[in-house]
């Protein structure tokens, strides 16, 4: 929808995403209100007086059909569930209900890069960001990943591309949107408590080639059958990363083999990950795609290899937090779904004391039970969603369950031997116990170095 002097929007939700989507159309000269299920006692005092100063009414404490009279459009922000009566409401009467994608799509002048899937896509959108720096490109990058993606617009002068991360909630209301090169890198269960089903979370997933033309690139990670099987247009260029002989970006014995014919030249280029943080398995994946997205930007060998080298991964992501008594401790707690999971003990050469739950996000854990059965020794569970994992996973290994991350440490360290790797990788959400991910992660390297500093105290 054209945004115009005095359309009337609301925005529902005023997290990160909703202010940055109230400055985006205050600055096109929309009418705008919000409206946020918090009290305002909750609410940022700057925040308020922001949208006091710039005319925009806010509606505190929940979400009512009234706040939406008059408007011409209504925008959640991607963490509101589409199922609110708020929203039911605007859907009764006819209001367009659009994303931060759609308000964007089309408004780029610069090539837009978009990366999606179930895991993976935060490190390759900032590895792309990097190696397009290494390159001396001077990208934007954004959307999901922490800064929003129509933050863009309030220095649009200042980028030569825009790298964006996109969940399955900001690609089910991305409307016109069209990445010129867009990345899915693989489909597992997750979010199944808001799309229902697998189908409809690859669905949303999909979203992203939808509105791609002929000229376009879509890549895929074709180790994934269901990224494989991606519907793309007619004369959109469709490139592979994985491990078999017909991908374009293949990886071989830890190094990513880039084949590719770009414009009549053909580039037949080698980088080997060993010297890299980006060796494991897992993020040979992670290297292959984006050497494919910046190779398509005309990134030099020279210049990608140096960005490999230089890279530094996302915290919270298979890190090496300490070895005591010869047991290592590895924090993934980024690790918030079965397929990360997975991926995450099928990297393990080591036996594996795995700490694992959280919030359940509605996965199938029975899923997990060939890999759990073959690497680990001991599961540890913690918070909601023990009970549903210990059902799903006790056929196969010893489990235990505990209070408190701090015993989480304990037990896997009691039954730990020297050699073996305790992994944090909850396979859930955190929301139950920690304010995200991050300060699951946080506690988890605070107990692990407290445990190391009282076995160096008492010798």
């Amino acid at each position: 929808m054209q945004i115009r002097d005095g359309i009337q929007a609301v925005v529902i939700g005023l997290g990160a995403a909703g202010l940055s989507t109230v400055r985006y159309l205050v600055a096109r000269g929309a009418r705008v209100r919000v409206s946020d299920q918090r009290g305002l006692d909750r609410i940022d005092p700057v925040t308020v007086a922001w949208l006091q100063e710039n005319g925009v009414a806010l509606e505190h404490g929940g979400h009512t059909a009234a706040f939406l009279a008059g408007a011409d459009m209504v925008i959640p922000g991607p963490g509101v569930p589409l199922d609110l009566p708020v929203l039911q409401a605007a859907r009764a009467q006819g209001l367009p209900i659009l994303g931060e994608l759609a308000l964007a799509a089309g408004r780029y002048p610069v090539p837009v890069i978009a990366v999606t899937g179930s895991n993976g896509k935060t490190t390759v959108t900032s590895l792309i960001g990097h190696l397009l720096r290494a390159a001396n490109r001077s990208p934007f990058v954004g959307g999901n990943i922490g800064t929003p993606l129509l933050d863009y617009f309030a220095e649009p002068g200042g980028y030569d591309a825009a790298v964006l991360e996109l969940s399955s909630f900001q690609l089910d209301l991305a409307g016109d949107f069209r990445p010129d090169i867009g990345l899915l890198l693989n489909i597992s269960p997750d979010h199944l408590d808001r799309h229902g089903s697998l189908a409809a979370y690859a669905g949303a997933k999909m979203q992203l080639f939808t509105h791609q033309r002929a000229g376009d690139c879509a890549i895929l990670g074709t180790d994934d059958p269901m990224a494989a099987a991606a519907p793309i247009r007619d004369g959109v260029r469709r490139y592979a990363f994985g491990r078999t002989a017909a991908c374009a970006a293949r990886i071989v014995a830890g190094k990513v083999e880039l084949h590719l014919e770009q414009d009549g030249v053909r580039r037949e280029e080698v980088y080997d990950l060993g010297p890299t943080r980006l060796h494991s398995s897992v993020n040979q994946l992670n290297a292959a795609a984006a050497i494919l997205a910046v190779a398509q930007l005309g990134c030099a060998a020279e210049a990608i290899a140096r960005g490999l080298r230089s890279f530094e991964p996302p915290p919270h992501r298979m890190a090496e937090v300490a070895t005591i008594a010869g047991v290592r401790f590895i924090n993934d707690s980024k690790a918030t779904n079965i397929g990360a999971l997975e991926a995450a003990l099928a990297g393990c050469e080591a036996p594996v004391v795995l700490i694992a739950g959280g919030r359940d996000k509605g996965g199938d854990y029975t899923l997990l039970r060939e890999v759990v059965g073959r690497k680990v020794k001991h599961l540890v569970l913690l918070g909601e969603a023990a009970g549903l994992m210990r059902s799903a996973l006790e056929p196969v290994v010893a489990t235990e369950t505990v209070a408190s991350m701090a015993e989480a440490v304990r037990r896997a360290m009691a039954v730990a031997t020297g050699g073996d790797l305790v992994l944090l990788a909850p396979g859930c959400a955190s929301f139950d116990m920690f304010s995200g991910y991050a300060e699951r992660g946080r506690v988890f390297a605070e107990q692990v170095l407290q445990l190391g500093r009282e076995r160096t105290t008492n010798g």
